[in-house]
Order: C-alpha cells, then sequence, then structure tokens
C-alpha cells in the first residue's frame, strides 16, 4: 500500500514567522457576537416556549472583527476601516479592538447606523436560538466619504487589504470596487472574503477567498474537494 502524502508544514511556518513585518488593513462588516448560557428549567405560562434561565453571557467580534483578531493573534498588526452604528453594540466592538491593541482611528460610529450584533442563546451548551439586530442598508454619501477617506490614510501604513463582506451593507453600490481600485493605484494587493453570488464587484481584486459552499453558490453548482 503506498504511503499517503502529507506536504511539509515549514512554507506555512515560516509565512507565519514573518507576520510580525505584515499590516494588514481591513474593512468590512464588524459584527458583535452574543453567547448566552443557561439551563431550560420550565414551559413558560405565557406560550407554549422554554424557559431559558441565563448563568452567564459572553461577547466576541464576529464579521471583520474576527478577522482583526486573527490577525493580531498571528502577531501582524491590524487596520480596521468601517462605519459602525453610535450604540451599545458599537461601543463594545470599539472596547475590545482597544482591548486588542488595535489603532480604532479609522472606525467611524454614526448614529444613522445600527451595528449589527447576533445574539446566541445555548442550554447545556445546546444552541436554542438565535437573534440578529441589524439593519442591511449601502453607506450613505457622507458615511461613504468617511469610509473612503480613513481607507486612504491607512492604505498608506499597509502592506496588503482584506475587504471582508459578510452582505451587511459596508461593501455595497460599488463601495468595493472604489476601494480596489485604489489599492491597484497604490500597487498594494487586495483579498476578497466574498458574500453573494456575484463577484464582479470584486473585479480587480488580487484574490478571492470563498470556502466550498460560497464557491458553489457563485458558479451553481456542487463543489466537491
Amino acid at each position: 500500500m503506498s504511503e499517503q502524502y502529507l506536504p511539509s508544514p515549514e512554507p506555512l511556518h515560516r509565512a507565519i514567522s514573518r507576520f510580525s513585518s505584515v499590516t494588514v488593513l481591513v474593512v468590512g462588516d464588524f459584527i458583535l457576537d452574543r453567547f448566552v448560557n443557561g439551563v431550560i428549567e420550565r414551559i413558560s405560562p405565557e406560550a407554549p416556549i422554554p424557559v431559558l434561565r441565563g448563568r452567564g453571557e459572553t461577547s466576541a467580534m464576529g464579521g471583520a472583527g474576527n478577522v482583526v483578531s486573527n490577525i493580531v493573534s498571528l502577531g501582524a498588526a491590524a487596520i480596521p476601516v468601517s462605519v459602525i452604528g453610535n450604540d451599545h453594540a458599537g461601543d463594545n466592538l470599539m472596547r475590545m479592538l482597544a482591548e486588542l491593541g488595535v489603532d480604532t482611528g479609522g472606525l467611524a460610529q454614526d448614529a444613522n447606523r445600527m451595528t449589527s450584533s447576533k445574539s446566541r442563546f445555548s442550554a447545556l451548551n445546546q444552541q436554542v436560538l438565535r437573534f440578529d439586530e441589524e439593519e442591511i442598508k449601502p453607506l450613505g454619501d457622507t458615511e461613504r466619504a468617511t469610509l473612503v477617506r480613513h481607507f486612504r490614510t491607512a492604505l498608506a501604513q499597509a502592506d496588503i487589504v482584506i475587504l471582508s463582506d459578510y452582505g451587511k451593507g459596508m461593501l455595497l453600490d460599488g463601495v468595493a470596487g472604489e476601494l480596489i481600485s485604489v489599492c491597484r493605484e497604490a500597487g498594494k494587493p487586495v483579498l476578497v472574503d466574498p458574500k453573494g453570488r456575484d463577484y464582479a464587484c470584486y473585479a480587480g481584486a488580487t484574490a478571492i477567498t470563498p470556502n466550498r459552499k460560497e464557491l458553489g453558490e457563485a458558479v451553481g453548482r456542487a463543489v466537491f474537494a
């Protein structure tokens, strides 16, 4: 029986070891993830639904925020650029980014936007409900101008750009294409984590990195390993 060939991990190790000298500009949809844990002991007298008795709650950064967190954990520097809401969820994201030691100067908080948040309720480690709070809409003219201005400023410090599209509005209406054009003019590589089935809006990107499910949706057929 022939032995299965396993590629050496050394190239990956060498790449990660160089991360400490890399600065990554991350633009996209920043999301607050909440996790509420508890136990179900009875059914509500008001409706035939279980009553979850809360035992604890944690929060984490989702969407583009998770990308920033992963970059920092690998030893690189990350610069977040986005527009989030001037609300409790947005304040929590700003706090968590600051705790990572990330410069939040490129994040604008706007009273006209809602910060996307996803609350997951679990009983005995089994998720029973997810509650999403979000308003999906493209950037207004003023918000867009602010985003592009922050992006151009941060781009001068960045080695590479990641567009993290979760379809919440940050990169809609040609914003992704505009930022990609700015990157090409500056000679900076730009990677896209895409959303949706039409990737034409990412034309000009250095690379697009869908997962298998997203790729299958984009090409209209199942994709197997």
